[in-house]
């Protein structure tokens, strides 16, 4: 994968992969090169997962109640 694909990743195809790579750092069985590209692409995997946190928190902050406090839709992140 490149690292441009990172920003199209869901949340959880971005976890995933952030997991494979803490396992392959961990196990230190990694030449040591290997293991400085697999820190940056951890780092961008991370701030992925959190930039999709971020967007979905704001989700949920934004849901309108009706009169009987049930959820109704959205409001634009914006308004």
């Amino acid at each position: 994968m490149s690292d441009g694909d990172v920003g199209e990743m869901s949340f959880e195809q971005a976890m995933k992969e952030l997991e494979g790579l803490v396992g392959k750092l961990e196990r230190g069985d990694v030449p040591l090169d290997e293991s400085i590209a697999l820190y940056e692409r951890g780092a961008k995997l991370k701030a992925r997962c959190e930039a999709k946190l971020k967007e979905a928190e704001e989700k949920v902050a934004k849901l309108t109640l009706d009169a009987a406090g049930n959820p109704k839709g959205t409001e634009p992140l914006d308004s």
